[in-house]
């Protein structure tokens, strides 16, 4: 069951104010890969990496802040909630990807991660958790260029996965429906994606290319090495660091580590709802075919399955770091 993102009241901002959030603002990217050589991970996933706004609520506005999930320097991730407010400065815009791939395709899942999902009133443990991961998944055709092209997009709020498409993609509803356009934002060179998240409880959909509820929030921009923190609940240029979730000692690796995790994709916490946030592989859409964790680890599956008219598609990895 699909859901509304937002748990604001507060009306949209004037056009005037959302002026000063323009991607003409945008720091300058890292440079484009070698030429003949073929694109790596990383380059695939900084290069189809979405700008991302993320909305912010001024009564707590670092918890919307994102980071890494040991951003406190270790992996427990039952002490999150309380280190969440020592430092602010810890909160490094972290961003985590994995790509696989079949014959046809690249799918390309990115993670974001906050310390909590919350509330600004008292909800007595009902409505909160410690730990918040949603994402995305991006499918990208080889189509012969270097990076390939966009055909889709797949987001996650809470419970309910959303379907996005380019403009220009083929791409028709299948057993879900398309909930929207992508807009595309021209950064580093390339013109890529764009997402957005509310502020408390992280649901993330396309950005509708609207203003911030409330008028305050954060641009976020990819980055292969730089992980910035906001200056403040309202900044137009913070560059997120992109991190391999297959890395030695990242967070696939940890999947089995009862420091980190309760049970398999699904973090261990203590605060509001006990272990009620998931990794890429724990993510699940209530009412779809799909099984839990299978937008990251068969996305292929799940592509199939939401979109129709997809040409030649290939359902065969040749490469998955999650198998």
């Amino acid at each position: 069951m699909k859901k509304s993102l937002t748990r604001k009241t507060t009306a949209i901002a004037a056009a005037a104010i959302f002026g000063a959030f323009a991607l003409s603002a945008a720091p300058a990217a890292p440079g484009a890969k070698t030429a003949q050589a073929a694109a790596t991970d990383a380059q695939l996933a900084l290069r189809w990496a979405p700008v991302h706004y993320q909305d912010t609520d001024s009564t707590d506005y670092d918890a919307d802040y994102l980071a890494a999930v040991n951003y406190d320097g270790d992996w427990d991730t039952l002490n999150n909630w309380e280190r969440q407010d020592d430092n602010a400065s810890s909160l490094k815009a972290t961003v985590y990807y994995s790509v696989v791939e079949t014959s046809t395709h690249w799918f390309l899942t990115y993670s974001f991660y906050h310390p909590r999902d919350w509330v600004d009133y008292p909800d007595f443990g009902l409505d909160t958790h410690e730990n918040d991961m949603e994402g995305l998944l991006l499918t990208v055709r080889k189509d012969g260029t270097d990076y390939g092209k966009l055909e889709a997009m797949v987001t996650v709020a809470h419970s309910d996965f959303y379907s996005f498409t380019p403009p220009g993609s083929a791409y028709t509803a299948g057993q879900e429906t398309i909930d929207g356009s992508i807009v595309m934002a021209n950064y580093g060179g390339y013109s890529r994606p764009t997402s957005f998240q509310e502020a408390k409880g992280h649901g993330l959909k396309a950005w509708n290319g609207g203003s911030f509820p409330g008028g305050d929030g954060i641009i976020y921009y990819p980055s292969a090495a730089t992980a910035e923190v906001p200056s403040g609940g309202s900044d137009s240029s913070v560059q997120y660091q992109l991190v391999d979730a297959f890395a030695s000692g990242g967070l696939w690796s940890r999947r089995n580590d009862a420091v980190t995790f309760a049970s398999r994709g699904t973090f261990l916490g203590d605060n509001g709802k006990d272990n009620s946030a998931n990794s890429a592989w724990g993510w699940d859409d209530g009412n779809d075919s799909i099984a839990r964790g299978e937008m990251a680890t068969d996305p292929a599956k799940l592509v199939s399955a939401y979109f129709g008219n997809l040409g030649n598609f290939s359902t065969a990895y040749t490469r998955n770091g999650y198998r």
